[in-house]
């Protein structure tokens, strides 16, 4: 299974539409998350066009977002493989600590909230931040990142640049 990750897509400062190259990546999605600040429903619409889509709401989003069906944490598999989302994980620091403790059923914990991209795996638990696609800030590319489960096994993770 394809899963492409976003977070911050703060539309519609940011997000006028789905960048092209960000939809390159999203028409081989098998489901999409998004780990909040989507800010407007209607970008989980958008994505929504593309693979089935699970989102968390984040400090910037607002009461459409949540009745979308955006909570602030989740939890769910896919194919097997035990993921938990949440906005924002707090700082860097202990976050690999703090996450196995807040989620401990989960082998995958999607977040967002920092923009910087952060993947750090510890005994088969891993913590996952895309970045932004859209709002960089002061790093050097926007970002995406792209998961392949097979059989409930993280394959492979990886944080891609989408933009310059």
């Amino acid at each position: 299974m394809r899963v492409v990750v976003l977070s911050d897509t703060h539309a519609p400062r940011f997000w006028k539409r789905c960048p092209a190259s960000v939809a390159a990546h999203l028409r081989s999605a098998d489901l999409i998350l998004h780990g909040g600040d989507v800010c407007v429903a209607p970008v989980l619409d958008e994505l929504a066009q593309y693979a089935p889509v699970v989102a968390v709401c984040g400090n910037n989003d607002g009461p459409d977002v949540v009745a979308w069906g955006a909570p602030e944490t989740v939890e769910f598999d896919i194919e097997g493989l035990p993921v938990a989302m949440i906005h924002d994980s707090g700082q860097k620091t202990g976050r690999l600590a703090r996450m196995r403790r807040r989620f401990p059923d989960a082998g995958l914990v999607v977040f967002g909230h920092s923009h910087i991209p952060w993947d750090e795996e510890q005994d088969g638990f891993r913590v996952f931040n895309p970045g932004s696609p859209t709002d960089k800030r002061r790093q050097p590319h926007g970002t995406i990142g792209l998961l392949d489960v097979v059989d409930g096994v993280l394959m492979d993770a990886r944080i891609v640049p989408v933009t310059r």
